[in-house]
């Protein structure tokens, strides 16, 4: 299955931006008449066959819109960055594969990874989302810091090593709620981090009782919230 990003115009004759195009052309040899797969990242999917197999700007005819499967809750994936950023990339694409709205690192106390290159983060998240035939491109914020985040955003979920008696997600969350939740650092949050989320609203949950990585943990939250919901 061949799939290609596209700037969705709304037309059924559409053009490849140069970098798909050398890709299905040059790389992939696809010729005239053959059939691909398109997303636009915006929830739109469709089935078309090639009438310009040109290396820079290869053009598609659209011959069929395909149904698409869309959340009717919004998932929002909060993660403060590991050490080794292949770890994170990880979890990016991970994350991108189950399905997520939106994600973003976060800045903690704890944090030894201040610093990220969202370019490379952003490619990798376009790779798997065609890769996945994923038609929803999630949003990947810049690095924020933790207080700047819990400040702007309420309502949500971390997950802590704080005290251990802390519920399951899975029995706190309500399905069919937007699903936000808060992951943090090998060092875990700090107890003022903890304290600062609470008093705007946030929920100390747990993710089970083995001590999960940072990243295994950012991606059981986000499979959980799809098995509550029956993704």
């Amino acid at each position: 299955m061949k799939v290609f990003y596209f700037e969705n115009t709304g037309g059924n004759d559409v053009v490849l931006n140069e970098e798909e195009s050398a890709h299905a052309v040059r790389v992939l040899r696809l010729k005239e008449n053959d059939e691909v797969f398109l997303i636009d990242g915006k929830g739109t999917l469709c089935k078309g066959v090639i009438s310009d197999a040109h290396q820079k700007r290869c053009g598609i005819r659209i011959v069929e819109n395909l149904p698409v499967y869309k959340r009717k809750y919004y998932k929002h994936l909060v993660v403060a960055p590991t050490k080794s950023i292949d770890r994170f990339e990880w979890f990016i694409e991970k994350a991108t594969e189950i399905g997520v709205d939106e994600i973003t690192p976060l800045l903690t106390d704890r944090c030894e990874r201040r610093n990220l290159n969202v370019e490379r983060l952003q490619k990798i998240l376009s790779a798997t989302m065609k890769q996945c035939v994923q038609p929803f491109r999630p949003k990947l914020n810049e690095l924020t810091k933790f207080k700047d985040f819990v400040k702007n955003y309420h309502k949500g979920f971390i997950a802590h090593l704080e005290t251990g008696e802390e519920e399951l997600l899975q029995k706190v969350y309500q399905p069919g709620n937007d699903a936000l939740i808060l992951i943090g650092p090998e060092g875990d949050f700090s107890p003022d981090e903890v304290k600062l989320a609470k008093e705007f609203g946030y929920i100390s949950v747990s993710l089970g009782h083995s001590r999960l990585r940072v990243e295994t943990a950012a991606v059981a939250a986000c499979h959980a919230f799809s098995v509550v919901n029956n993704d």
